[in-house]
């Protein structure tokens, strides 16, 4: 077999194969046993028929198809490897020669990862926001722990905003009832933003049993984007009362002996979770930066492909009605032609980000073990609300694996970058993230906190 690889493009080639037919005998007789089990001949058991007497039945033209079927795909494999191409996406084939019995010549067209000349990042700084937590945010942290072990009691008064109210509803357009908006004893907390705009108006201010009507705009089902008018039934009134923030609250709700041992771990774990966040500021900072200085050539098709995901995720939910999701746009405010330009936009960022830290990847010599790779699949099990075992069986089928790999080598590359980075406060107090991005390459401690920090920027576009 000869192969040759012709440059159409930063990001596309040719591959033109040429095979003697000599090599293809393998894919010559599985071809005639194939055919042998469809095709019936008296005097041969199925599977058992020669090849020249099949030949004589169907003619050549059905082997040949069946071989070239069969071939290209192999060959062009053969081919890849052979030239080291770093291919993505699906190749697009072409048979450009056929002269039975003596030579096979096809074409393949095929997106490639480009040549990416990485930026110099020595000396890089960022600033992130400081970290502070206020009496404030301890006080709300409580309040919504006292909230779990609140009580509800029925009052007779009006309804006010955090009261729970059980409720019947029912909605029409133009007279036409929409079953879906229909049902009774909701139980709904008055402005949690559960429901449709507009409720939280109409029922603040009603007493149990009054019954308020109030127009809104759908923005799902058969009528998203139209004009409803809903009723809305207040059945019973009820108001959260909750336990005093004393001692003996905080020995119900946790491990500690006093309230102020509690708001000190509350305080101790927003902390915490500030600077998670300052970790996440600093990723996302850098990979901007990172953006901003290289030169990445987008390859098309990745590109469409990327692009065509998107649009089907955000479709998937309206049953892929075109014009039930434009109506649902416009109840949000936005048109089609936006939503259109803002995905290619985020796709082409996404794919952009996707071919940099996997240039970043190969110049690191970033690796992923297994452990590495059983967290992000654990992490993902946990995120989709199914057990890890049925995460990798989904995770097979759909021939996701190798995308999740490289989700977790990206991730890898990415905090290579940002541990090479000064990252300083607001208040030019220099800022360590060791815990969430380890030490060096071989720091594992910090290895699954590293794999949440750093999963959306390294989010994969299709190949």
């Amino acid at each position: 077999m000869k192969s040759t690889v012709e440059q159409l493009s930063p990001t596309r080639v040719k591959i033109n194969v040429e095979v003697p037919f000599d090599e293809l005998k393998p894919n010559f007789d599985a071809a005639y046993r194939k055919i042998a089990q469809q095709v019936r001949v008296p005097g041969f058991r199925p599977g058992k028929v020669p090849a020249r007497v099949l030949e004589s039945r169907i003619g050549r033209a059905p082997v040949l198809d069946e071989v070239v079927n069969e071939a290209i795909p192999a060959k062009y494999i053969e081919a890849v490897r052979a030239g080291e191409v770093r291919t993505l996406g699906q190749p697009e084939f072409e048979v450009t020669k056929l002269e039975d019995r003596e030579v096979l010549e096809f074409s393949a067209e095929v997106d490639v990862r480009p040549e990416i000349e990485l930026p110099d990042l020595e000396g890089l700084e960022i600033s992130v926001d400081d970290v502070e937590t206020t009496d404030e945010e301890v006080a709300e942290q409580l309040d919504e722990l006292r909230a779990r072990f609140g009580t509800l009691s029925g009052v007779e008064r009006p309804a006010q905003t955090g009261d729970f109210v059980s409720i019947d509803l029912s909605a029409s357009v133009d007279g036409k009832p929409v079953e879906e908006a229909s049902t009774t004893g909701l139980s709904y907390e008055i402005g949690s933003g559960q429901l449709v705009d507009g409720i939280d108006e109409a029922i603040v201010g009603a007493r149990a049993g009054e019954t308020k009507v109030f127009t809104t705009k759908l923005v799902a089902g058969e009528f998203a984007g139209q004009d409803a008018e809903v009723t809305v039934t207040v059945q019973s009134v009820k108001e959260r009362e909750l336990p005093e923030a004393d001692d003996e609250f905080a020995q119900l709700a946790s491990e500690f002996d006093t309230i102020d041992e509690l708001r000190g771990d509350l305080r101790t774990r927003l902390g915490r979770v500030k600077t998670m966040q300052q970790g996440v500021q600093a990723r996302d900072k850098v990979l901007e930066i990172l953006l901003e200085r290289t030169e990445v050539p987008l390859p098309e098709k990745v590109l469409e492909a990327e692009i065509e995901n998107r649009k089907h995720d955000a479709i998937h939910p309206f049953d892929h009605d075109e014009e039930q999701f434009a109506k649902a746009l416009e109840a949000e405010g936005r048109t089609l032609d936006e939503f259109n330009a803002e995905v290619k936009e985020e796709s082409e960022k996404a794919v952009r980000t996707q071919l940099l830290l996997d240039t970043i990847a190969d110049k690191e010599k970033t690796s992923v073990n297994d452990g590495e790779l059983t967290e992000r699949i654990i992490y993902q099990a946990q995120r989709f609300g199914v057990s890890p075992d049925e995460y990798v069986q989904r995770a097979q089928q759909s021939g996701q694996l190798t995308a999740i790999y490289a989700d977790v080598r990206r991730g890898k590359a990415l905090a290579s970058v940002v541990r090479g980075t000064t990252v300083k406060d607001a208040s030019g107090s220099e800022v360590d993230l060791t815990e969430l991005f380890g030490a060096d390459e071989s720091d594992t401690a910090a290895a699954e906190e590293e794999t949440q920090v750093t999963e959306e920027a390294a989010a994969t576009p299709a190949e």
